[in-house]
């Protein structure tokens, strides 16, 4: 089968098509012929050693597809089965291996693409909105990089709560991108949070949900109402500088966290909940997933240099 293969932490240029073996399921695992694999700055943390992981092995950390082979005492997962993955490595190949705890089945109603592109987006969107700081009807909340994959999903899920967002985005063309989603004013990142506060009447927002990192944790801090909370889930832009923790109350008694997904589906349970009601928000319309480009497989490098470069909106995917 064909793969990407990663030998040394690097840029885009380390990730390497090449010709693997067929994996075969072992017991508890499932055998999956890839339909389409998505692309995430997490697979990016991993390509350049800021995430550590053992060398060689193959990215990518989301896909969808059908079940070709069960291992045995596999129970619920049959061959035929359309079923999606989050957070379990080896995305980039046309055949991958998964513990069957870790597949969430895929309902006939939402598309190979569209089940590969908001399955890890997705179910971050619903802890942040429903777990780390739950979004109440009328709150106002700030969304950084709104026309990104996670930013598109954020701004529509806040929104279908109640909340009013406030996005940023670094060109027009994003911008609209983020109003269509819902926004209901999209800033450019110079002097974002005195733009805040102006559309707050000066209180601020509820919650920042922040991906970009040290270009704009500084600015989340002050777009910040009194106890508000910065819920910063990743480091796009680069990680966040060590800071005293004083700020945090003598800015109004602020709340920091850096939630990570695989804590907010630590169990089965848990795992199956998010995924279904991200499904079902597909499903009936309620959410639109917007994939901005397919790449061949073969084309991991160009898709990992444009999500860097800042090149692209929505959701990328690889397609086997």
């Amino acid at each position: 089968m064909r793969a990407i293969v990663v030998s040394e932490n690097g840029g885009p240029e380390v990730l390497v098509p090449a010709e693997r073996p067929d994996p075969e399921p072992g017991p508890g695992e499932v055998l999956v012929d890839v339909a389409a694999a998505g692309v995430n700055f997490i697979d990016v943390y991993f390509r350049t050693g800021a995430y550590p992981q053992p060398l060689p092995y193959t990215p990518g950390m989301e896909a969808a597809g059908t079940v070709a082979a069960v291992g045995t005492g596999v129970d619920g997962f049959a061959p035929g089965d359309r079923v999606a993955w989050a957070n379990v490595q080896g995305a980039y190949a046309e055949r991958a291996v998964v513990p069957a705890e870790k597949l969430v089945p895929v309902p006939g109603g939402v598309a190979a693409d569209d089940a590969a592109a908001v399955l890890l987006q997705g179910m971050t969107a619903h802890y942040l909105t429903r777990s780390t700081y739950p979004v109440r009807d009328g709150d106002t909340v700030l969304v950084h990089a709104a026309a990104g994959g996670m930013g598109l999903l954020l701004t529509q899920v806040a929104t279908m709560l109640g909340a009013r967002v406030i996005g940023t985005a670094s060109t027009p063309e994003k911008a609209e991108l983020a109003r269509e989603a819902g926004a209901a004013a999209v800033l450019g990142y110079d002097g974002f949070a005195d733009r805040v506060r102006e559309l707050t009447g000066g209180e601020g927002v509820a919650a920042v949900y922040d991906g970009v990192g040290a270009p704009t944790f500084e600015g989340s801090l002050a777009s910040l109402r009194r106890r508000g909370v910065l819920a910063l889930y990743g480091a796009a832009g680069g990680p966040v500088p060590p800071f005293d923790p004083q700020r945090l109350n003598a800015a109004g008694s602020l709340f920091l966290t850096r939630p990570t997904l695989a804590h907010h589906t630590a169990t089965r349970a848990e795992l199956l909940e998010r995924a279904g009601e991200v499904y079902r928000w597909v499903a009936d319309g309620r959410v639109r997933v917007h994939v901005g480009h397919r790449y061949d497989l073969a084309d991991a490098r160009a898709a990992h240099a444009d999500l860097e470069g800042r090149r692209t909106t929505g959701k990328l995917l690889l397609t086997p």
